[in-house]
């Protein structure tokens, strides 16, 4: 009995084919787009381990130059003889790629990851200079650099001895000091010994798998709608195969098959279909992975210093995640249809609407659903603090969204209906009324995807103009110049005070700043900083009391981090403190900053003088010829405005080159859930079509007016969508991004960005109605006559 019971509900599928197509590509779909940001994530969390356990980055304090980058190796000599015991690293870039000199002697980590790979020490420490790295860096480093290719070594980075290193790139200073965990009880203070150098706590390093943690998050965000856009195909399609099927149920259980048998063999052939749609998910992720992964490691690189292999590996906690999430999506919507069955009376099926019927409980179930979610979302965006409750507020209100949709669209029918012009008419809306169960899902598919792409291209349009006007604030200097010692720090400004030229000195230094790390800027309070720097908020005169050194200018990431604003004081030595007149936008930036005047910053630390300089001049190839000239100024010296600006928009464009590849594959998906919706339809609704066309309508006006449907719907769905998209862009920027980044972003709005992303909409409706639409044109009257030939 049960193998005759199978192979009758197999059978459906060898009937369908396009229905078990809609149901393994849906759920192929879905897992698709899940499993391929996981696999990104998975592989950037192992590159930051990687990274962690080759350099101990984060774990151990470190000394860092006041000024500049280098260290003599005096200084490290004078420390190691006072008793400080520190281990030097220095480190460079060549062609993109991380060079890092160790002491494998002195150093804390050693040769952790090397040993563990069995590369011996002598390897590491011969006379030949050579560097160790994976296959990835090893390819992109220097042919006459020697390369060991070592796969344990974090990706982006080639490690080697330090004395090797520093021939490799012809310096003989260092980058930093790593201070190790033990120390003597009794040694000089770090004043007396180096003064020109400044301890940084670990617990104030940067973390990158901190710093990244809210990129990787939003990813997720978006994978997981990506994945529930997909999962409504699924469900429609399991819903629709039902549909189709209830005529098959009333007569296995007439013949006498067991209510329990029947599921469990339902649910087993749902469940085995699943898993090859899992599978076939998962290897699709891996393709959508591997594409995507060298534009987010350049995100990543360019946002945080982070690198990330370009290489991508199957790491079981993402392909598992994604065959879980599918099996568990897939079970989660064969369940409320195996419900169904278990509650509807055995001979309840005969009826054409019973299921849309018992669809009705459902739909009140569904709207009540709705409604808590949305007040959820109210008290998350009123009184939630963090992160994960920001992304609990957007979870929310997409799913409530979601699950109001079909109320919403049933009252608008039912109003068009009522004001309807003719018989043909009041059928039309009656009928689009009457398919709203089959489609419900498909719509809301649609709905979520429009709105996604509402919501984030008004976030990454509403940034690119903010960052544009941030870029031309910060970087109205025409022309950057950098020189290396004080004396020609000195003798540059003179020179350009004596020609008249309008300069700005770029002093910074470290500095801990309501408890966190951050820095210290000292400016020339002039025309440029009055005229072209905008605040978020001010007191009245807030330059002026700057310029006195009565008052400091902040980032606002520092002031939302330490809770302060306009008028609190904020610390800035361990003797002076001063109120903050001005905040200012800071975007892109996650570290603190506060400005104050430059004549102030040089009391402070009068040790350290400007290396770079802004110029406001016009005409910048002259002076930078004449400076060239008469100073003996390289041409890596040299940058202009344009050249800074167009680099930054660079990382901006690739910032968020993976949300919008998700927002069109989103939109892609919901296109296929119509499609697919539409399809199974079809033959259902010979018996609600064959009575209008015995009645006159002709089969070709019969598929204008499903075309008609589709495109009609759509329409309705995208007018639910607008207002959902721009509350969705609200909560990115004023919710998520301050908790993620600590700066808010305002909020523009772009009517022919929308009025565009609704004609794709409408196309992609319009597209998906044409083949059920041409197929009803098609259809033989032979077919249509048979519905009065059988009870239906």
């Amino acid at each position: 009995m049960i193998r005759a019971c199978l192979l009758a509900l197999l059978s459906h599928w060898w009937r369908n084919p396009l229905q078990l197509f809609a149901y393994l590509a849906g759920l192929a779909l879905a897992t698709a787009l899940w499993s391929g940001v996981q696999a990104i994530n998975a592989e950037a969390r192992a590159s930051y381990d990687a990274a962690a356990a080759t350099l101990g980055e984060g774990q151990f304090d470190q000394l860092l130059p006041r000024q500049g980058d280098a260290i003599s190796q005096e200084v490290y000599v004078a420390l190691r003889r006072a008793g400080w015991l520190v281990s030097p690293v220095v480190e460079a870039r060549i062609g993109g790629v991380r060079l890092v000199g160790l002491d494998p002697l002195t150093s804390p980590t050693g040769l952790r990851v090397l040993a563990a790979d069995g590369v011996a020490p002598d390897t590491f420490l011969g006379s030949t200079p050579r560097l160790f790295a994976n296959s990835e860096t090893a390819a992109a480093l220097p042919d006459h650099i020697e390369i060991i290719v070592d796969e344990g070594v974090a990706p982006g980075i080639a490690l080697g001895d330090i004395g090797h290193v520093q021939r490799i790139l012809e310096r003989d200073d260092l980058s930093r000091l790593v201070v190790l965990p033990e120390q003597p009880l009794v040694q000089p203070d770090l004043a007396e010994v180096a003064p020109q150098l400044v301890l940084r706590p670990s617990r104030q390093m940067a973390d990158v798998a901190q710093l990244t943690d809210s990129f990787h998050l939003n990813l997720t965000a978006f994978g997981l709608l990506s994945f529930a856009v997909g999962l409504f195909i699924v469900h429609s399609t399991i819903g629709l195969a039902f549909e189709q099927r209830r005529g098959m149920i009333r007569t296995l259980r007439a013949l006498g098959v067991p209510l329990r048998s029947l599921v469990a063999l339902i649910s087993a052939e749902m469940l085995l279909l699943a898993t090859v749609g899992a599978i076939l998910g998962i290897v699709l992720g891996y393709g959508v992975a591997a594409t995507l992964l060298p534009d987010v490691a350049l995100t990543l690189d360019g946002l945080y210093g982070a690198q990330v292999s370009g290489t991508l590996r199957m790491r079981p906690e993402w392909w598992l995640s994604g065959f879980v999430l599918a099996m568990s999506g897939a079970a989660l919507a064969l369940a409320g249809r195996l419900w169904q069955v278990a509650r509807m009376p055995l001979l309840a099926s005969v009826r054409p609407r019973a299921w849309v019927m018992a669809t009705a409980a459902r739909f009140r179930l569904q709207t009540i659903g709705a409604l808590v979610l949305l007040a959820l979302a109210g008290l998350l965006a009123l009184t939630g603090q963090g992160l994960l409750p920001a992304f609990a507020l957007l979870g929310c209100m997409l799913i409530g969204a979601a699950l109001a949709l079909p109320a919403c669209v049933v009252r608008v029918l039912s109003w068009l209906e009522r004001r309807a012009g003719g018989p043909v008419w009041r059928w039309f809306w009656a009928d689009t009324r009457q398919q709203l169960p089959g489609l419900s899902l498909a719509l809301m598919a649609l709905l979520l995807a429009v709105a996604a792409n509402i919501g984030v291209s008004t976030m990454v349009s509403s940034f690119r103009l903010t960052f544009v006007d941030f870029l031309d604030q910060r970087l109205a200097s025409e022309l950057f110049v950098q020189v290396e010692t004080a004396d020609e720090s000195r003798a540059l400004e003179a020179y350009l005070s004596a020609e008249g030229i309008e300069t700005l000195p770029l002093l910074s230094a470290p500095a801990e700043l309501a408890g966190r790390p951050g820095r210290l800027y000292g400016v020339r309070v002039g025309p440029t900083y009055r005229e072209n720097w905008a605040f978020l908020a001010a007191t009245p005169s807030a330059w002026d009391k700057v310029e006195a050194g009565e008052g400091l200018v902040v980032n606002e990431q520092l002031a939302r981090r330490a809770g302060l604003w306009v008028g609190d004081v904020l610390q800035i030595a361990p003797d002076l403190s001063l109120p903050i007149t001005a905040i200012v936008g800071d975007y892109g930036n996650p570290e603190g900053q506060a400005m104050t005047s430059e004549a102030l910053f040089k009391t402070l630390h009068p040790r350290l003088f400007a290396q770079r300089f802004g110029l406001r001049i016009q005409g910048a190839g002259a002076l930078r010829a004449a400076l060239s000239q008469k100073f003996g100024l390289p041409a890596n010296a040299f940058t202009d405005q344009a050249a800074v600006k167009a680099a930054s928009l660079e990382v901006f464009e690739r910032t968020f080159t993976v949300t919008a590849a998700l927002n069109v594959l989103t939109l892609g998906v919901a296109g296929f859930a119509i499609l697919m919706s539409l399809l199974t339809l079809a033959d259902m609704r010979i018996p609600q079509i064959a009575p209008v066309w015995a009645l006159g309508l002709t089969r070709r006006r019969l598929g204008w007016l499903e075309l008609s449907r589709a495109i009609v719907t759509a329409a309705l769905v995208f007018v639910c969508a607008v207002p959902l998209g721009l509350a969705l862009a609200w909560v990115l920027l004023s919710i998520v991004n301050v908790e993620a980044f600590g700066w808010q972003l305002p909020m523009y709005f772009f009517p022919a960005d929308y009025l565009r992303l609704g004609i794709y909409a409408l196309c992609a409706a319009g597209l998906a109605a044409c083949w059920p639409a041409l197929r009803l044109m098609r259809t033989p009257p032979a077919t249509l006559l048979k519905v009065f030939a059988n009870e239906r």
